[in-house]
């Protein structure tokens, strides 16, 4: 691993990694390559970290089954801490205590990246729109990396990027609440919703995290914001880019909207974005809605959103517009799986909140029959209500909340409800409730790690249930 810039501002440096998961591996060797000595930490036991002994063969020093007392200790320069640790571990509150910088690794790879950074975050649509703002920079032939919270780590991609490239990061609050300098050319903040709160204990936590992904931009770079999210809006006057907004819901300033059933893009009129795009139509189609291939209010937004980043970065409008017409979305989010004896099945695995799972709900007009559950997190689901009276004709939960929204269906009149112990036992019920023209809908609105290990492995488990099923008949 060869790396150029940055690396003399770790070269030297003794820094301690907690977290031995993909992205902790992948930012201690960068580190690594830095001239940094690295040592490693994971609550896990030996066993249940695969990557300690690759490591150790490679210099790096690592520790497992234990947070040691004394770490760090005076000597450590910096703490890369996995996101998902939290700030009250005990490691982490030492390293504070004691002063010492405590950074996620989006930090770092923002210091070792030669290209610039466009990052997205949100509460919900990160993944959608992040794949699709890559095919778009892939269509333009701008080179795109993407990486990030989508599967790749940030540092990993950082240090193999060159010249001519775009780095394109989906962000957590989580990696972004542990950064200090990390600049985005572009930073987009798709939606903020009650979410994550076991982990940043407040709301406020949760939206200062989301609002890092603005602090270090000027006048020269660019911030998308949702102008129908109350919380997004709020966050202008603390600003300093050119802000350029989007909404499904009505005109704005500058940015994209929903003209006359066309998806437009207006730009700003003032200021170094409008230099840059100085060629443009003041007003531009981009492509009618009707055309647009990713199905939903919610995905609709994600496309605003996603023409205004590649706008922002000078793509052609007839390049945005053939990627709209063609990508139909990623996997886990709205996904089809089958069509079994009439019914149509979607994985919606991704929905890990209620507002992820009222946007699924309100995509279709069919009859629904709804599998939801989860690791409960505290939330009461009482928003979902109105959207199970309207749609949804029976209802299947599994895992911690289990219980609780049996309640909400029960509360909101449906007859048919039933609390099964896993996803594979809900797709045997739901092909039994629903009948022709339905649809059976996975959007569970809660985290998987109750059960499983990732909303990929609970979609994973959804699929091969429906799978099953076609080939049963």
């Amino acid at each position: 691993m060869t790396i150029d810039k940055g690396k003399e501002r770790y070269n030297g440096k003794n820094i301690a990694v907690l977290g031995l998961a993909k992205s902790g591996a992948a930012v201690a060797r960068v580190l690594k390559a830095c001239g940094a000595n690295v040592l490693v930490n994971d609550m896990k036991p030996r066993s249940e970290c695969p990557a300690a002994e690759e490591l150790e063969r490679e210099g790096i020093r690592v520790i497992c089954g234990e947070h040691p007392a004394n770490l760090p200790d005076e000597t450590i320069d910096m703490v890369v801490k996995n996101p998902g640790i939290p700030y009250t571990s005990p490691p982490v509150q030492r390293a504070l205590a004691l002063g010492i910088p405590v950074v996620t690794e989006v930090e770092i790879a923002y210091h070792l990246s030669d290209a610039p950074i466009i990052g997205i975050t949100g509460s919900n649509g990160k993944t959608t729109t992040t794949t699709l703002l890559g095919r778009i920079f892939e269509e333009g032939n701008r080179s795109p990396v993407v990486a990030g919270n989508i599967g790749t780590p940030l540092s990993e991609q950082a240090v193999c990027v060159q010249a001519g490239q775009v780095l394109i990061a989906e962000l957590s609050s989580f990696q972004l609440k542990g950064t200090q300098d990390f600049h985005p050319s572009i930073a987009c903040l798709l939606n903020v919703y009650d979410a994550h709160l076991d982990y940043h204990k407040t709301k406020e936590d949760y939206v200062y995290s989301k609002s890092r992904l603005f602090a270090n931009q000027g006048a020269e770079d660019v911030a998308v914001l949702n102008y129908d999210n109350a919380i997004c809006r709020g966050l202008e006057p603390s600003i300093r880019s050119t802000v350029l907004w989007f909404s499904s819901a009505g005109e704005v300033e500058q940015g994209s909207y929903i003209e006359n059933g066309d998806v437009v893009f207006r730009r700003p009129q003032s200021g170094p974005l409008s230099e840059r795009l100085a060629d443009a139509a003041p007003v531009e189609k981009i492509i009618a809605v009707d055309d647009v291939a990713l199905p939903g209010l919610h995905n609709l937004e994600n496309v605003l959103a996603a023409v205004c980043m590649a706008r922002a970065a000078g793509v052609a409008p007839d390049t945005i517009r053939s990627v709209l017409a063609t990508f139909a979305g990623v996997e886990h989010r709205l996904e089809f799986v089958a069509d079994v004896d009439g019914v149509k099945y979607y994985n919606d695995s991704k929905a890990t909140n209620p507002e992820a799972s009222s946007r699924a709900i309100m995509s279709f007009t069919a009859p629904i029959v709804l599998i939801a559950g989860g690791l409960d997190r505290g939330i009461d689901f009482k928003e979902l209500v109105p959207l199970l009276k309207k749609h949804v004709k029976a209802m299947i939960t599994y895992g911690q909340t289990a219980e609780k929204l049996l309640a909400r269906g029960q509360e909101a009149g449906i007859n048919n409800c039933k609390r099964v112990d896993t996803v594979t036992d809900a797709v045997a019920e739901a092909h039994l409730m629903a009948q022709s023209g339905d649809i059976v809908l996975l959007s569970p609105a809660c985290a998987s790690w109750d059960m499983y290990t990732s909303f990929e492995e609970r979609g994973s488990m959804f699929k091969q249930s429906v799978h099953k099923l076609k080939t049963s008949r």
